[in-house]
């Protein structure tokens, strides 16, 4: 589960202005004016910005989610804009692990079981499943004891290290993580960006999506949008 050496792959991801326009009939939103940075292997970067800043918009991106109006964006060396919805379906599938503000666990299912979700329909054992989602748990910091309680009988701060357990089960390139704080008390979100610190201190690539200084300020790198324009971008 340890990530690659970081020094493998330079830039992880690499955004050339981009751009990004909803059209609604007539009506013409610009969510994203120009857009370019780049992000290392093995880099820990929060985006923020306030509601309406693109930063959503940017995220579905960066996720291969959705692709810009105009512009480019690689992803571990692959140009987004240039790939079939297939291609995007097994780019996220094997390049990007998800981490969402609602968990989007089973509640009915076990920790176990959530984690193992990711490889259902891959060529792999039973039993190989559940021992990548054992290795998986235990990296995310979960206590072994809960790993057969179903997800609905956990706190908030075990949902979310099952769902970053979740997102590691496929080794991803990225772990890019959308507002993961934001149904979480003060203490309990302290833990679960702590958990990011050390995953990021054992390789792992980290795009974090807030609005809130304070979990930003767990990055290395703050890169703040608004009004769909990069406003800074520090170390």
């Amino acid at each position: 589960m340890e990530a690659e050496d970081p020094g493998a792959i330079k830039n992880m991801i690499e955004c050339n202005n981009l751009v990004k326009i909803y059209k609604n009939g007539d009506v013409e939103t610009q969510a994203l004016r120009g857009v370019s940075f780049k992000i290392e292997k093995g880099e820990f970067v929060a985006i923020i910005g306030p509601s309406g800043s693109g930063k959503s918009t940017l995220m579905h991106i960066l996720g291969a989610l959705d692709t810009p109006t105009s512009g480019k964006y690689f992803l571990d060396g692959y140009e987004i804009s240039k790939l079939g919805d297939d291609q995007l379906a097994d780019l996220r599938k094997n390049k990007i692990g998800f981490v969402f503000q609602s968990f989007n666990l089973l509640p009915r299912a076990t920790v176990l079981r959530n984690v193992m979700l990711p490889l259902l329909y891959t060529k792999t054992s039973v039993k190989e499943r559940e021992a990548r989602a054992l290795e998986a748990l235990k990296y995310a910091g979960m206590e072994e004891s809960r790993f057969q309680n179903l997800s609905n009988q956990l706190s908030g701060g075990e949902m979310q290290r099952v769902a970053i357990a979740r997102a590691l089960i496929n080794s991803p390139a990225i772990i890019l993580a959308d507002e993961p704080t934001g149904n979480l008390d003060t203490k309990t979100s302290q833990i679960v960006m702590k958990t990011f610190q050390e995953l990021n201190d054992k390789g792992h690539t980290i795009i974090l999506i807030t609005h809130e200084k304070e979990i930003a300020n767990y990055a290395k790198r703050i890169i703040s949008i608004r009004d769909g324009l990069i406003e800074s971008d520090k170390k």
